[in-house]
């Protein structure tokens, strides 16, 4: 069988684009130099891997199959390629990095500026997403480096380090009918109107898991997808809610907002420097990943 690295971006872009008029433009090639490696992966495999549906080319169910491993089978292609350019020296490269909101707002931009400044032919990209979806990318091998914030977790695939700690609070306003009270009461921030983070982040997991082993109910709740946005709508005096201790830090020291300790939390959380097992540490990953904890950590170096 002859399958190859451009019959499987065949099959990648066809999923994508679902026309072979596109594919060919993508790659370079010819119509019907396309329609032949469709033809050839159909009857190397002995089994239809395609359906023309109104015009569009359609995956089919063993067409599926075949594009899950295109493309992670693509991304260590690619990864091999860099590393290998990678390897002998820092004068070049691209680091991809994946964050979730917290790190990647309070911790990396002071990290990432530090490198660039040190290595000013590294092209850095960061994707800043939920930690969920951070962890899913590493695991198809769609970024170097992952940096989330989360509770402790175990992987098959992913290898981590927790590099600080992260530990949750809640948030209020210093005109808040709770700002009186020192240590508030689950019930009390329970019936409180609060504010949830959206249905990704791992903080959202956390509230509910709270809620649940404290037999507690959110009588008036609102959902917010940014963490600045829930800062804001907290300072207007009216909602409390769960944010990183690292967040807020800037509000707390300004009077903005108040904060305290989450009652019968026994959960720990940390900042976590996440890579996939499987993927070749190249110098440049390695140095930056170096650079990282001696940031963090200058007293150890």
């Amino acid at each position: 069988m002859n399958l190859n690295l451009l019959k499987l971006r065949i099959v990648e872009l066809l999923e994508k684009y679902n026309k072979i008029t596109t594919v060919a433009e993508i790659l370079d090639l010819k119509q019907p130099t396309v329609t032949f490696h469709m033809k050839n992966m159909e009857r190397d495999f002995g089994v239809k891997l395609f359906d023309t549906r109104m015009g569009k080319i359609i995956l089919t169910d063993a067409g599926y199959a075949l594009h899950h491993y295109a493309i992670k089978i693509g991304a260590l292609a690619s990864e091999a390629q860099r590393a290998v350019i990678e390897f002998d020296a820092l004068r070049k490269g691209h680091l991809q990095i994946g964050a979730s909101y917290v790190p990647a707002t309070y911790l990396l931009p002071v990290m990432i500026h530090r490198f660039s400044n040190e290595y000013p032919g590294i092209h850095i990209s960061l994707s800043v997403k939920p930690a969920p979806v951070i962890r899913e990318m590493l695991e198809k091998h769609q970024i170097d480096l992952g940096i989330i914030s989360t509770e402790p977790f175990i992987s098959a695939e992913l290898q981590t380090e927790a590099i600080c700690e992260d530990d949750l609070v809640l948030i209020l306003s210093p005109d808040h009918v709770l700002a009186a009270q020192p240590e508030p009461t689950a019930d009390q921030i329970a019936s409180s109107p609060f504010i949830l983070h959206g249905m990704e982040s791992s903080t959202r997991r956390f509230a509910e898991k709270w809620l649940e082993s404290n037999r507690l109910r959110l009588p008036f709740s609102l959902e917010l997808d940014s963490l600045e946005a829930i800062k804001q709508a907290v300072m207007l005096g009216k909602y409390v809610s769960f944010v990183s201790r690292m967040s807020v830090e800037d509000e707390v020291q300004r009077g903005l907002l108040q904060m305290r300790k989450i009652p019968d939390n026994e959960a720990k959380r940390y900042v976590y420097m996440v890579t996939n097992r499987n993927r070749h540490p190249s110098a440049l990953l390695r140095k930056f990943t170096a650079h990282l904890s001696q940031c963090l950590n200058p007293e150890q170096q």
